[in-house]
């Protein structure tokens, strides 16, 4: 089962490390990562996606709450959350499917961030199942690069972390 869980931290080094590093020691993969300052500069925010049933998340919940620099740790439930990532996309493109391309990624509402003559860099912010539809529709033209974010979250609403 896929579980993000939104995490606040104090902004010091080594605090990913120490978090990364719990998860790595109950044999969890992490799916993604996103970890970035909030409102308060002296805070960061790690989102992380993981595949896990329920009784793991929790020890791992509890096993966070223990690191000393761990503010507030929520699992963000799929139903009440605004989730983004942000992926660039490099594909090869030439004159006869240039058009075909443009399409798609107007289509996406995606970018055009850097054009080349053999290929085009796209950007597209989304959902992940947004992003994965953008990438099977350009998989045909030939994908050269690809890189993502990871996912980013918040709850909806006025309710704070």
């Amino acid at each position: 089962m896929s579980h993000i869980i939104s995490v606040l931290v104090e902004n010091k080094a080594g605090v990913l490390a120490k978090i990364s590093g719990l998860f790595s020691r109950r044999g969890f993969n992490i799916d993604s990562l996103a970890v970035g300052t909030t409102e308060d500069k002296t805070v960061s925010r790690i989102t992380i996606a993981v595949q896990a049933d329920q009784r793991g998340i929790e020890q791992v919940v509890k096993q966070l709450y223990k690191l000393i620099n761990v503010l507030k740790i929520q699992e963000l439930e799929p139903a009440n959350i605004v989730e983004r990532e942000l992926v660039l996309i490099k594909v090869a493109t030439d004159a006869k499917n240039r058009a075909e391309i443009l399409e798609i990624v107007n289509i996406f509402r995606a970018n055009i961030v850097d054009v080349a003559k053999k290929s085009l860099l796209i950007e597209i912010t989304g959902t992940s199942s947004k992003v994965e539809a953008l990438r099977e529709l350009l998989d045909p033209y030939g994908i050269l690069e690809l890189t993502r974010t990871g996912k980013i979250a918040c709850t909806r609403g006025s309710k704070r972390l």
